[in-house]
């Protein structure tokens, strides 16, 4: 324990003074072979630690003759960067990973490496996450101001932009933005190309929105998954926001002193909004099964109880994952939110992206509503709106639904946070909601992002990157790990990608970090990972997957050459 711990320290806290260089030669087989002891990495002909930051195959030393020791100088203090170079030119016995060309798979490969490959690739290596780094440690000039963090696609879009990118640049593609393609689909619905402005609906909108929009939501919702139940919703059960965070924020900021759950990975946004008010305790619920991209409702219910959460937040279908908590388990999950009283808020934003099914019956999609018994009673409310399902990101109509008196408080807080959203927009979106223009839309985007979906994670897992085929959104959260270093970082990976002009998001931004709880990036379980839409249009996504196919393949011939 005592050497693992010591090669945590030296490897992810950064630069550190080391004065004896004895003291690291050896010590890595050492930790290696304790760490093969305690489960980390294990094979017939290698000791591997297969961790992204030190992707290395080290074989069992030979056994050395005993000889006298030799008076030597003193060793001038060196850095843990100059250490790893410098081991990486005298060893002869690493070897990187490389893709197998007929598996896709990461394999062990005994050649030695160039003697100026590995510290160019540290070097590079290391300036990705520092970078990173400084990201996450700003300058901090005005001493009333907090430090903010963006969010991911912020983020890596800044990064882009550093390097040539802007919206609409033909020589880039973006796979990091959360945005779907905005035209027409086939076999869709023809959608609005023009409005025509009202000078009565220039005025100020009802902070809660037009009546008109309201009820076309409430009908949306008992149409699509309340028939035939007492229940039903109304117009008083619909609060219009002017997008899915300024949702979130109005109804975080409605919460009194309580504790609020989440699971991880999730969307980003959530942790500036779990972390912004005082009065809220954010508890990250980890599942029992790391592997796992949901949470068994027997598990949910003993973790909700356990912890006495006030509030649950979470989106299903998941961003970045795609994962889903459907059915009866979707179900369980609104019978733990009534015994418990505990307020599930559920960003449903990719409810209508639902793949592998009969396209030729009726149009199934996700949603909480179905499962709840009073819509005035059960602690759940729903976040969605126009933005990702009906494929109009800038429109920034988007409603919570929910209890009429939880509506009312949202309503009230939103006349101090937002004022409310755009008032000409909410009358054209009434169209979007009658129910033969939800039933065809649905079908023609679920067969048409299913074929993109397909080709993209084919492509991928034929690099060796590995790809869950996501049940819904138009997210793929991939497994970098198994790519050769330096790629086998979600950070350098998405560095790399760049020079390339594709755009990626490192999944660290996805491991939630309210008020900087879970500050160290580089021991994350997200850090091999990075998301990848395929929200744009084909010929979009044919340019990102061949940028992304000359990163890998640069390295990998880098490798067979050497």
């Amino acid at each position: 324990f005592f050497r693992a711990s010591l090669l945590v320290m030296f490897t992810y806290n950064g630069p550190r003074v080391v004065e004896d260089d004895e003291v690291m030669d050896g010590l890595d087989d050492a930790i290696a072979s304790e760490l093969l002891t305690m489960g980390i990495g294990n094979n017939a002909k290698y000791t591997t630690w297969n961790n992204p930051l030190t992707h290395f195959a080290l074989p069992p030393k030979a056994p050395q003759p005993q000889r006298p020791a030799a008076p030597r100088a003193a060793a001038s203090p060196r850095s843990l960067d100059q250490i790893t170079a410098t081991k990486a030119h005298r060893r002869a016995s690493i070897a990187p990973n490389v893709v197998s060309p007929s598996m896709g798979h990461p394999r062990a490969d005994t050649r030695r490496p160039s003697l100026a490959e590995m510290p160019c690739n540290m070097e590079t290596f290391t300036e990705c996450h520092s970078r990173f780094d400084a990201h996450l440690n700003p300058p901090h000039t005005f001493g009333a101001m907090r430090k903010v963090e963006k969010t991911g696609v912020i983020y890596v879009t800044d990064r882009a932009v550093s390097e040539g990118y802007y919206y609409g640049n033909p020589e880039w593609a973006n796979f990091g933005q959360g945005a779907p393609e905005v035209d027409d689909l086939p076999g869709g619905p023809a959608r609005q190309k023009s409005i025509t402005l009202d000078v009565a609906h220039q005025e100020y909108a009802p902070v809660a929105g037009l009546k008109e929009l309201r009820e076309a939501v409430a009908t949306y919702y008992n149409s699509l998954y309340r028939k035939g139940k007492a229940s039903q919703y109304t117009a008083k059960n619909v609060c219009i926001v002017p997008g899915g965070r300024a949702g979130l924020t109005r109804l975080m900021s409605t919460l009194g002193d309580t504790s609020v759950g989440y699971f991880l990975p999730d969307y980003t946004a959530y942790a500036e909004s779990l972390g912004i008010y005082a009065r809220l305790g954010p508890h990250a619920l980890l599942r029992d099964d790391p592997e796992a991209l949901t949470m068994p409702p027997k598990e949910l219910r003993r973790k909700v109880e356990g912890l006495a959460l006030g509030a649950l937040l979470m989106s299903n279908p998941c961003n970045p994952t795609g994962a889903v908590v459907k059915g009866a388990d979707l179900e369980a999950y609104v019978q733990i939110a009534r015994d418990n009283d505990c307020l599930f808020m559920m960003d449903e934003f990719y409810s209508h992206f639902v793949y592998d099914r009969d396209m030729a019956g009726e149009p199934e999609t996700y949603c909480s509503a179905r499962y709840v018994e009073d819509v005035n009673a059960d602690p759940v409310v729903i976040v969605n709106g126009l933005t990702k399902c009906w494929r109009l990101p800038g429109w920034r109509i988007c409603w919570v639904v929910g209890p009429e008196q939880i509506i009312t408080n949202l309503a009230s807080v939103g006349s101090y946070l937002d004022g409310g959203a755009n008032n000409p927009l909410q009358l054209h979106a009434l169209p979007y909601l009658t129910p033969d223009f939800v039933r065809q839309d649905i079908r023609a985007l679920q067969k048409h992002f299913q074929k993109k979906r397909d080709w993209v994670v084919q492509e991928l897992r034929a690099l060796g990157i590995k790809v869950h085929t996501p049940e819904s959104t138009f997210y793929l959260w991939a497994d970098v790990s198994g790519l050769p270093f330096p790629l086998n970082s979600g950070v350098s990976f998405f560095e790399h990608c760049l020079e390339a002009k594709v755009i990626v998001v490192p999944g660290i931004f996805f491991d939630l970090s309210p008020r900087g709880l879970r500050s160290n990036h580089k021991l994350s379980p997200c850090s091999s990972r990075v998301r990848l839409s395929f929200g744009p249009e084909e010929s979009e996504l044919r340019k990102g997957i061949a940028g992304i196919r000359r990163v890998v393949q640069n390295y990998v011939r880098d490798l067979d050459r050497a």
